[in-house]
């Protein structure tokens, strides 16, 4: 395939800078569009960075001036406004627009699994996913109408070596390092599926230039889907801690005393979630899972160990977290 000229809306986040890279490393020409704060992840050497924002349409088309691309990666869209904007600033102008949704968009709770794109898209808990599907929605039914050239990915879980996988981020680690009691959802038995970002790049970067892709949507994610309680104790080991103190936690339960953090729960991470990646396996073969989570945990902790200005505890969760800990911790049992 020869080199294409991509523009990543974003590119600096835990997905799109590895992607960015992947595009880098296949010989394409990159361009990112943001607002040039790429905070703890610099852009990578070889892109091209036009100092724009996105929620500014005016400011967005003169950042971009009269360039036309191969393939539009938007990274930034998350509600329908987004996307009408984006059809206003991208048709005639690109060959392809890949959308990032997400994977909590599809049925939950899941009815079947895996998970495959005909999956239905209905999740009554997370307003986030709700967004996305109708972000879809207008993106379908303007591929239906004008042929605006859509490419719909859906991410699961996916990340860097800057983000522990919990809510409350380090502050998870910070409680195991101090013998603490942390929060598990439900009984720990559900399967999550979790993807490390360089994997996910390989995938996503694989649907460029691909007519075969436009109109379709793809979910991309690793094919390992440990429980939650493996994740929890993958951490803890990365983190030296032998013994994690995990304490089971209804869901619902969570929701009562923080509607947030329920919300992510109820619409996503409580439920056991498993996909069939024979899709985008098809049609670029050379995706596959490469790091696996015991690996990405280490990764993690030597990033953060690294970083201890990134070593921030959040203070409402850790309340929280006490709080639960406390409440449903099996009696007569003591940190």
């Amino acid at each position: 395939m020869r080199p294409l000229r991509v523009l990543f809306v974003g590119g600096t986040g835990i997905i799109s800078t590895a992607c960015v890279a992947e595009a880098l490393a296949q010989g394409h020409e990159v361009h990112l569009l943001n607002r040039g704060a790429s905070g703890i992840r610099p852009v990578p050497e070889g892109a091209i960075v036009h100092i724009g924002d996105i929620r500014d349409e005016d400011a967005a088309r003169a950042a971009l001036a009269d360039l036309d691309f191969d393939v539009v990666a938007e990274f930034l869209a998350f509600v329908p406004e987004h996307v009408a904007t984006d059809l206003r600033l991208f048709s005639g102008r690109t060959r392809q627009y890949v959308f990032v949704s997400s994977a909590s968009a599809y049925q939950t709770p899941p009815t079947h699994l895996p998970v495959t794109e005909s999956t239905p898209l209905r999740n009554p808990y997370w307003e986030y996913s709700r967004n996305k599907i109708a972000c879809e929605d207008a993106l379908t039914a303007a591929y239906r109408e004008t042929g605006f050239p859509v490419t719909i990915v859906r991410p699961s879980h996916t990340y860097d070596p800057t983000m522990p996988p919990f809510d409350g981020g380090w502050t998870v680690i910070e409680r195991m390092r101090a013998g603490k009691g942390v929060v598990v959802p439900g009984d720990g038995t559900s399967l999550w599926t979790i993807t490390h970002h360089t994997d996910f790049a390989r995938g996503f970067v694989g649907l460029f230039g691909r007519a075969e892709a436009l109109g379709e949507a793809f979910h991309i994610t690793g094919s390992e889907s440990p429980t939650w309680n493996e994740i929890y104790t993958q951490i803890a080991r990365a983190a030296g801690v032998t013994e994690p103190d995990l304490v089971h936690v209804p869901s619902d339960a969570v929701a009562a005393v923080d509607a947030e953090w329920g919300a992510a729960l109820l619409g996503d991470k409580a439920n056991s979630m498993v996909f069939d990646n024979s899709k985008i396996s098809r049609l670029v073969p050379e995706f596959r899972t490469t790091v696996p989570f015991a690996r990405g945990a280490e990764e993690i902790l030597a990033w953060h160990d690294a970083h201890p200005e990134a070593q921030v505890v959040d203070s409402h969760h850790d309340r929280l977290m006490d709080a639960l800990v406390a409440a449903y911790r099996p009696r007569g049992l003591t940190a």
